[in-house]
């Protein structure tokens, strides 16, 4: 470690420390299953403290980014992976497709939703959205690899693209892990498609309908459609499931 990284990143804990809170740290560590110690910041507080931070001290050169955000990561305390993160997401634009390689390290290291959703949707995405010739070499290996945080990083990347999404290989990635067990996995099948109809809702109502979705998936990415008619019926938002299944049944019929 350089003397000019160790400065940076010595400073940050110097910062962090002033603000710990005991009672929030143990809160935050059981919130994801004690797998994790905490400082005890809350997160809009530490946004500003790093934001702070940055300000006075600056992104680090571009040389010594990975080398600073690969010590933030393997820092104890989660905050310094947040702050890692924080940080990736003021520098992304500097960010080259050589980065990938180091940055798709993150998401099997200290793996959690938590870094997981912000690696995969606005790092990930941003750097696959500028250089879509490195998706095969990244993204179609992550859906097939064994590990569920790399399936759920391809799953989620596309979050945010709205009218640039690859529908036919967000289809297809979701058609591989369609029968997965896995709770984190089912989930961001919901997650992308729900945020995917808000773009195109007949396509998605269809590919939900016509495909064997686990009933997880179905109903995060039916919720959109739950949530609109209950209030048009008055009824609970999870009465409403099956009514819209049926909707979503009804209209393949109709095109049938």
């Amino acid at each position: 470690m350089t003397n000019m990284l160790h400065s940076y990143v010595e400073k940050l804990v110097k910062i962090y420390s002033v603000y710990s809170d005991d009672q929030y740290a143990e809160w935050s560590k059981n919130y994801l299953r004690n797998q994790f110690d905490f400082i005890g910041i809350r997160t809009p507080l530490r946004r500003r403290i790093t934001k702070q931070f940055i300000k006075e001290n600056g992104l680090p050169p571009k040389e010594e980014l990975k080398d600073v955000i690969f010590t933030l990561w393997s820092l104890p305390e989660r905050e310094y992976q947040k702050a890692a993160l924080d940080i990736l997401q003021i520098a992304k634009k500097d960010l080259s497709s050589e980065d990938l390689l180091w940055l798709s390290n993150l998401i099997v290291k200290k793996s959690w939703w938590d870094t997981v959703d912000v690696l995969s949707p606005h790092i990930m995405g941003y750097l696959f959205s500028n250089h879509k010739e490195l998706i095969p070499a990244f993204a179609d290996k992550w859906i097939e690899d064994d590990n569920i945080w790399l399936q759920r990083s391809a799953i989620l990347y596309q979050l945010y693209y709205k009218q640039e999404t690859d529908e036919e290989r967000l289809f297809r990635y979701i058609l591989r892990r369609e029968s997965s067990n896995e709770f984190f996995v089912q989930k961001a099948i919901g997650w992308v498609l729900r945020e995917y109809a808000k773009t195109q809702p007949e396509n998605v109502k269809l590919f939900v309908a016509t495909n064997n979705l686990k009933p997880l998936s179905k109903r995060e990415a039916l919720k959109t459609y739950f949530e609109s008619y209950s209030a048009m019926e008055g009824v609970p938002v999870m009465s409403c499931c099956i009514a819209a299944l049926f909707l979503c049944e009804k209209h393949v019929s109709e095109e049938e």
